[in-house]
């Protein structure tokens, strides 16, 4: 029997796995194939698929999912968001994952139509919040993993996230995997904050590879989570040359990761905006360096 993904995540060595989002065209579903093969030889133990925030791309997740599944050999885990939906269309897109040979849910409430910063309200015949859509989705035999939020949820505090986080595991779910941030110690204060707070199952840490650092900063403010002082100095000082901040981009996610990897991260997950280049260079040099020791 398959192993589960919290079951990889509490094995001898750290998994490695990727996030990919559904393309808005033939093109991008093509690309995403492209990708996908170009990090297949990296043997990721599992890749992910996003699922929009309202529900609007589900489409074009199963899509994306169903081609994945039919064209790589890759674990896939799907997403799921409670925003904009009631229950039934819920478990329709739960019967689609089925259908497809997924198993594992990465559960997330999602943001408000109007952004993050919006008050975020459940629609009628939908769930409140992402604890309920953890309980929805493991109550339908699907292994669950849940967000985390290094920097804070936008609107909350870190003890709320932590109780919150300790809520969505009693509801089911037994893993986490972070959004992105980019400094080790907020990754060390939410694993010590939720294990304070009773959170016992694994929390995966969560890297966006820099290539780009205007793209980088709108991601970052997204998600509220800064770019350091530091980090914003070596891109500027790489200056105007794209190949130059790509580069640099690789060495600081090569440094964040082999700290996180240092304070126990028991895997990482990288969001690679569907381009295989810089999460490649990363990847490949971790392996490297784990293999010499």
């Amino acid at each position: 029997m398959e192993s589960t993904i919290a079951e990889l995540l509490t094995g001898e060595r750290p998994t490695f796995s990727f996030e990919f989002f559904p393309p808005k065209d033939a093109a991008g579903l093509d690309q995403l194939v492209v990708t996908a093969e170009r990090l297949q030889p990296l043997a990721p133990d599992f890749v992910s698929v996003t699922y929009g925030a309202s529900g609007s791309s589900r489409e074009r997740t199963i899509q994306a999912v169903k081609r994945l599944a039919a064209q790589s050999h890759f674990r896939i885990v799907g997403h799921l968001t409670c925003t904009g939906q009631t229950t039934d269309q819920l478990k329709a897109a739960l019967d689609d994952y089925a259908g497809a040979g997924v198993r594992t849910i990465l559960a997330i409430r999602g943001d408000a139509p109007g952004g993050p910063s919006k008050p975020w309200q459940p629609v009628p015949g939908g769930l409140a919040n992402a604890t309920e859509l953890v309980a929805f989705v493991r109550s339908r035999g699907f292994e669950v993993g849940v967000g985390a939020f290094p920097d804070g949820h936008p609107g909350g505090g870190f003890d709320l996230d932590a109780q919150i986080l300790a809520d969505k595991q009693s509801a089911g779910a037994s893993f986490a995997i972070t959004q992105l941030f980019f400094d080790p110690r907020r990754y060390q204060d939410l694993v010590a904050r939720s294990r304070h707070g009773g959170v016992t199952m694994p929390i995966v840490a969560g890297l966006m590879p820099i290539t780009n650092l205007a793209q980088v900063e709108r991601f970052a403010q997204l998600s509220g989570a800064p770019l350091p002082a530091a980090v914003t100095s070596r891109l500027e000082q790489a200056g105007t040359d794209p190949l130059a901040v790509r580069d640099e981009g690789a060495q600081i996610g090569v440094s964040l990761a082999e700290r996180l990897l240092d304070l126990g991260a028991p895997g990482l997950h990288f969001f690679t905006q569907n381009r295989s280049g810089v999460t490649r260079e990363i990847l490949a040099t971790l392996l490297a360096r784990r293999d010499q020791r």
